[in-house]
């Protein structure tokens, strides 16, 4: 039986915190093979926001561990299948890199193959302000096949705490994977709160 491959790509953006919760996330769940990917910026970023431990967490946790350089890499194949592809965080630079197809490392590679092979790609976009190229780059992503998914909070399920939003934004982002055993992010349950 083919493993639930999954891609997870760490650019270098901000945001360390929610590739390493991604990353647990998908580990927790038996069936899944995770792919890892971290572009030399994300190695800098992970080491400073998370530290060296957080670092070789996340390592340890994969499945498999690609060099960003690995052009050769199974990922790099669109006969390499894979349930999907999350990148977390995605900076303006491998956003702007996957937009116009340039694959310059095996990052920016494999998500070409997912938007070539009608793969699902969930990009988790790290920036604001946002200019006009910024907002092209993300329409011409999501006019490929890409699910662009900043990660804003969500206040509906009252988290405690960084750990819950990060969470939350983590769970989200592997619930548009589709993937059945995934544990679900908390949902919205409406319930009526009478004025005083």
């Amino acid at each position: 039986m083919t493993p639930c491959r999954v891609v997870v790509g760490v650019s270098g953006a901000s945001g360390a915190g929610i590739a390493l919760r991604i990353v647990e996330r998908l580990a927790g769940m038996k069936s899944v093979e995770i792919h890892l990917v971290l572009s030399q910026s994300a190695r800098r970023t992970v080491l400073h926001e998370e530290g060296a431990q957080a670092m070789g967490r996340m390592l340890s946790l994969a499945s498999v561990n690609h060099a960003v350089d690995d052009i050769g890499a199974a990922i790099a194949s669109g006969s390499f299948p894979t349930a999907g592809m999350i990148v977390a965080p995605c900076s303006m630079r491998t956003l702007a890199a996957i937009a116009t197809g340039f694959s310059d490392n095996l990052l920016t590679r494999a998500a070409d193959v997912h938007l070539k092979e009608r793969r699902k790609l969930i990009l988790m976009t790290r920036e604001t302000p946002l200019h006009l190229i910024h907002l092209r780059n993300m329409c011409a992503v999501t006019e490929a096949g890409a699910t662009v998914m900043p990660p804003v909070p969500a206040f509906y399920n009252r988290p405690q705490s960084i750990a819950d939003i990060v969470d939350q934004m983590a769970a989200r982002a592997i619930d548009q994977l589709g993937i059945a055993s995934a544990p679900q992010a908390t949902i919205w349950q409406p319930h009526v709160v009478k004025a005083p």
